[in-house]
Parts: C-alpha cells; structure tokens; sequence
C-alpha cells in the first residue's frame, strides 16, 4: 500500500511541477513577443465551464475565449476575462491588441465592414 501512495505521490508531484513549467514558460514567451494591434473581427466566442470537487462542496470556474479573424483570413483564439468576452459579439469588427496569447484588448469601429472597402 505504500508503494502506491509514494507512486500517486510522484506523479501527482510531476504533473505540479509540469503545470508551473508550462504557464511560466508561457508567461515568458508572451513577454517576449511583440505588442501588436490588428484589424480583427470577432468570428466566435466560447466558455468552458471547470467543476471542482471538494470534500464538502462543489466549486465551479469559467474562462472565457474568444476567436478573431485578421484581414489575412487567420484566426486567433485568446483567453480573456468575463468582463471583456461579455463587451464582445460575434461580427463585431475593430482593432484587436494581442501580445503571444495575451489578450490586450478590442477598440470597435462602429459602422465598418470587414473587410473594410477601399
């Protein structure tokens, strides 16, 4: 029985350490990508829903992405707080500011199209 447990301690050990890895390898790799601030539109927007179970109670979390498409015909999908993902509507058309996976923010253009005519 105690093999097991110092097993489920190891691999719940590694899979913390990996977590922490990955976000900090995250966070610098976003510090180091340029600011850049596009023409975008808003194509989609989504939430996942996380439930957490503890030993008396449920907790729940929500994040917030939304899908951009640049005059490219690229499409990116940021992470964002609620606040923001509920300013925002699908076709909604604006100057999105990013940098990595970081979302900065959207100024919208009332009254243009996209892809706005020359």
């Amino acid at each position: 029985m105690e093999f097991f447990i110092g097993i489920f301690f190891v691999v719940w050990l590694a899979m913390f350490v990996w977590i922490i890895g990955s976000n900090i390898a995250e966070w610098s790799k976003n510090n180091a990508s340029p600011r850049l601030s596009v023409d975008a539109r808003v194509v989609t927007k989504r939430t996942s829903v996380h439930h957490h179970h503890h030993k008396n109670h449920t907790s729940h979390s929500h994040s917030y992405y939304v899908t951009f498409e640049v005059e490219s015909g690229d499409r990116i999908e940021l992470k964002m707080s609620g606040r923001e993902y509920g300013m925002l509507a699908e076709g909604d058309f604006g100057v999105l500011s990013f940098q990595g996976t970081r979302y900065l923010g959207f100024a919208r253009k009332i009254g243009t199209e996209f892809p706005p005519k020359t």
